[in-house]
């Protein structure tokens, strides 16, 4: 009878994506996996495989961790544009107070891997696709309820805004300040202001 496993593989991978998104692909040896996870190299490679497989491993739960984080702010009774002024806010405030300042993951994988990784890229293309259909679906429920002008293009205008946080986010990495950032996100959410009603008022960061 195979011996049961004495950890969980989840903490295991959360330790490796949380390593990966601070040192990148390339700068993360084995080594440093193993001491990150707490596993041996032989728990390593039976659980995950390889370096490779577990760092793909890793793009999948930070895509499956933050979307339905993102989902559940927009989801909030509140106008669309104060939807995406919250989720600018809360991003910003991650960034000034130090965490976030690792910027996306995805961003950073994005950035780093080379462009004959087609494994990596689609896995990088399918996250970033992912929460464009997040911003997607948030804007056509406002469409809905006539938040938005009917003719307005939800697909276009959510891939903006998914193009937008991530140069937000990467701004954030290297000028942490607040009113620096907060004016990029004015600027970025006056696409959502002059379109809707309830956002010709402005919102405030």
């Amino acid at each position: 009878m195979a011996r049961p496993r004495e950890f969980d593989v989840e903490v295991a991978l959360g330790r490796a994506m949380e390593l990966f998104w601070s040192k990148g692909y390339e700068s993360t040896s084995l080594d440093d996996l193993c001491e990150a996870t707490r596993l041996s190299r032989s728990s390593f490679y039976a659980t995950f495989g390889s370096k490779r497989s577990v760092f793909l491993k890793s793009i999948e739960r930070y895509v499956g961790q933050r979307n339905p984080q993102i989902a559940a702010v927009l989801e909030e009774p509140v106008p669309i544009c104060e939807g995406f002024a919250a989720l600018a806010r809360q991003l910003i405030d991650q960034i000034v107070s130090g965490p976030g300042r690792r910027g996306c993951f995805l961003g950073n994988c994005a950035a780093e891997l080379s462009r004959s990784d087609h494994a990596g890229q689609a896995r990088v293309r399918q996250g970033m696709e992912s929460t464009t259909a997040t911003f997607r679906e948030a804007l056509v429920r406002a469409k809905r309820r006539g938040e938005l002008p009917r003719s307005t293009d939800a697909e276009a205008l959510a891939r903006f805004l998914t193009a937008g946080f991530q140069g937000l986010r990467l701004v954030g990495k290297v000028n942490p300040d607040r009113a620096v950032l907060s004016d990029i996100a004015s600027t970025m959410l006056r696409c959502l202001e002059q379109r809707s009603e309830t956002g010709r008022r402005g919102v405030k960061l």
